[in-house]
């Protein structure tokens, strides 16, 4: 059965070398990926764009099966937020994916009061971050990333931002022409509704399912299997991403991580090797552009 792992391509780690603590890093999840068969995974961090070590261990490290291996830059306090020279520095240097922010909005370090336990050795604090106001209004250097990604055909994540932002962002991203997007994890932190997450897939974002965030993927999950099912229901699984979101200290393997989910998946909610090919492999190459 494990050779459901072959081709996989797992577009949301959490890999070091990071400020914030990680089980493992980029070197060490290529050798995980290259045993799995994987054809490749994206690294991400919160605090720094990940192109530079990516491209290194991708060019440098052994990897006779070429696996591929993408960054990405978060949008926080650490890289000036929407600092369109920032993006388009790391775009140019490769990174497949944008995230609005993350650890820096003002929704997630309310979840974690106050602060971010993964942070690590941060010894500056966060400055809370609210991207739309109460009317609706989105920050002007925000519209223009969104602008400039529009431009340079380049993925948005939607980041950790409140149901409101989130909402706010798909419908302007989708009016100024972005033309890839990914809603991380609306069930988790983010509290969007399943007819929202209805409505984002319906306007042509894909929707992310992560392994982190279940009681069944990971120790640190705290979502169960109703809102699995529920989400399952919600959203087509040709509009849905399977990932791992995984890499946290003690949390486990990527890679062990995604099988032990996937057998969660197919066992539990009927799901075929199919669907697993559609939303673990088909789908996130399609989002990358790969």
């Amino acid at each position: 059965m494990r050779d459901i792992l072959n081709g996989i391509l797992d577009i949301h780690v959490h890999a070091g070398p990071s400020i914030a603590n990680r089980a493992l890093d980029a070197a060490d999840m290529l050798k995980e990926a290259q045993v799995a068969g994987y054809r490749g995974f994206l690294v991400k961090d919160h605090y720094f764009p990940t192109s530079m070590g990516a491209k290194m261990i991708a060019e440098h490290c052994d990897n006779k099966q070429g696996v591929e291996v993408y960054s990405a830059i978060c949008l926080n306090n650490s890289v000036g937020l929407f600092n369109l020279n920032a993006v388009d520095i790391a775009v140019n240097m490769g990174a497949k994916i944008v995230y609005f922010p993350t650890v820096s909005a003002k929704n997630h370090i309310d979840h974690h009061k106050g602060g971010f336990v993964g942070s690590g050795k941060a010894s500056v604090p966060e400055t809370p971050v609210v991207y739309v106001d109460e009317k609706g209004v989105m920050d002007p250097k925000a519209v223009e990333v969104l602008k400039y990604l529009a431009e340079k055909d380049v993925v948005l994540g939607t980041g950790h931002g409140n149901a409101w932002e989130i909402d706010h962002l798909v419908e302007k991203a989708v009016e100024l022409g972005v033309k890839r997007i990914l809603v991380n994890h609306p069930h988790y932190h983010i509290g969007a509704t399943y007819e929202q997450m209805s409505k984002w897939a319906a306007m042509g974002a894909y929707i992310e399912l992560n392994v982190c965030v279940f009681t069944a993927g990971s120790k640190l999950g705290d979502r169960d299997d109703q809102v699995l099912a529920d989400m399952l229901k919600a959203v087509p699984l040709d509009r849905m991403i399977l990932d791992s979101d995984l890499g946290q200290v003690n949390n486990g393997s990527p890679v062990e991580g995604m099988y032990n989910f996937i057998q969660h998946l197919m066992k539990n909610f009927g799901l075929t090797r199919e669907d697993i090919d559609l939303i673990a492999k088909t789908n996130p190459a399609k989002l990358l552009g790969v």
